[in-house]
């Protein structure tokens, strides 16, 4: 590629067999050092599989047959909100191309700034009617920026065009538990609060904020993770089933969770920050910007009052993973001999659900040991979709949502409403935020605060035996 594709506005029809343009448009003030990598060009094209990603970090030139093939049906114009033309123009030749009678699907993969002009500027030249909105995260920094946002992208769009995307309900194996609550009776009975103790969100990341300053520093891990990606899973895991898996019923189940959360509470949060943050090019002297966030969230329905949500996300910690944990109440075991040394994880029976692709699920419970006399030990099973099926049918999280969004199906987009009310209940946090407090490169966070959010329950990351 000769043109860097980061800073200017461009245009993708796909094959004429699909019918469907897909539109980018990048404000050329960002370069493409500063963009997050989940708005960069050629780190989205790596996430579907078009081109093959590079070695190691950093940025690599695409190749291949793929590529050359999608590369030829690429085209590229500017516009701004005064000068519309040249946008206008190229989709309308990029349709003729197509044939037919293609539908658009505009990719607002822009800075939070560029949100409502770019909205208004398509509302303008006109290209509104009829097209599909794609947005990505953050929806607003807070409940009045959400509503401000949803404002200005319903006076142009109608809900059924927008998709707010969220790449973590994309996966398969974020998908992958509805099918395994709702399809097997062995574990839909016991999903509620008579048997399930408590629920963990975990994603701790090893990366720092990896040149991200201008964005990070003013957002931090809560608005980064938790409030984005975190919340939406919590929503898959704690919905009650839906009468089908269209996009009204599943959206209808997600937000009657939404609604049941009570809003934050302060005491129940901790707030993190590593060592060595402000020596990050580009963050403020002094940044009170939080790259930990560890919650707990409280649903009060008649299936979850009771159990506590623990979520975690942040930067520079021991492991990255992205893991649900279910762990349930023990039973009465004073007949039963156990030893610590046996169960360095504790009695606690758990489902274990990795979510990072390719994905897994572990269920750890005891069992007898071999021998004359009756001792447990911890055992577990494990399905693991890399060795269940086909890898070849996997689709990336981005490689399913943009072509769901071609399709029309909103099942996995995030609703205006839900948006509002996840940013609703988050209010006593953002307005009465906890002090940082730092902790370690490469650790687990600060402590004993964490493990005194979690008590009398403990983390399941990191296992025994891992330093906390």
């Amino acid at each position: 590629m000769t043109r860097d594709i980061a800073r200017e506005p461009c245009l993708v029809h796909r094959d004429p067999e699909r019918r469907i343009s897909h539109v980018q448009d990048h404000r050329r003030h960002r370069s493409r050092q500063r963009l997050p990598r989940s708005t960069c060009p050629e780190a989205r094209c790596n996430d579907l599989g078009i081109f093959p990603a590079p070695q190691g970090r950093g940025t690599g030139k695409p190749t291949g047959a793929s590529w050359e093939a999608f590369q030829r049906r690429l085209s590229f114009a500017s516009a701004d909100p005064v000068h519309t033309f040249p946008l206008v123009e190229a989709i309308a030749r990029a349709e003729q191309q197509v044939g037919g009678a293609p539908e658009r699907l505009f990719h607002l993969a822009v800075p939070p700034a560029a949100f409502e002009p770019t909205v208004t500027m398509l509302g303008a030249a006109g290209l509104a009617r009829g097209s599909r909105l794609i947005i990505e995260k953050p929806f607003g920094t807070d409940l009045a920026s959400a509503r401000a946002l949803n404002q200005t992208v319903h006076a142009i769009f109608d809900e059924s065009q927008v998709f707010r995307i969220d790449h973590f309900l994309g996966k398969e194996s974020v998908d992958n538990i509805l099918a395994f609550r709702f399809a097997n009776g062995l574990f839909e009975p016991v999903w509620n609060r008579q048997h399930i103790a408590y629920v963990q969100i975990d994603v701790p990341e090893m990366v720092a904020i990896e040149g991200r300053a201008d964005f990070y520093d003013h957002t931090g891990a809560y608005r980064d993770m938790i409030v984005t990606h975190l919340f939406q899973v919590l929503g898959v895991v704690a919905m009650e089933p839906p009468t089908s898996l269209d996009a009204r019923h599943l959206r209808d189940e997600t937000a009657k969770v939404f609604d049941a959360l009570k809003p934050i509470d302060v005491t129940h949060v901790v707030r993190g920050q590593y060592a060595g943050y402000h020596n990050e090019p580009g963050v403020t002297p002094g940044s009170q910007t939080e790259t930990l966030a560890a919650v707990r969230a409280e649903i009060d329905n008649w299936r979850w009052a009771g159990v506590p949500f623990f979520l975690r996300s942040g930067k520079r910690l021991a492991a990255s993973r992205q893991l649900v944990t279910l762990g349930f109440h023990e039973p009465p075991l004073r007949m039963l001999p156990i030893h610590s040394k046996h169960t360095p994880n504790g009695r606690r029976n758990e489902i274990a659900i990795d979510f990072a692709d390719p994905g897994s699920i572990t269920v750890r419970f005891l069992a007898k040991e071999p021998g004359a006399t009756m001792n447990l030990g911890a055992a577990e099973m494990i399905f693991r979709y890399a060795d269940s099926f086909r890898a070849a049918n996997t689709l990336e999280g981005y490689e399913r949502l943009i072509l769901d969004a071609m399709l029309g199906d909103q099942s996995l987009f995030t609703l205006a409403a839900a948006v509002e009310r996840l940013w609703d209940i988050s209010t006593p946090l953002l307005e009465n935020p906890p002090p940082i407090q730092p902790y370690a490169p490469d650790s687990w966070g600060p402590q004993p605060a964490l493990n005194h959010l979690t008590a009398p329950y403990r983390w399941h990351l990191p296992g025994a035996g891992s330093p906390s």
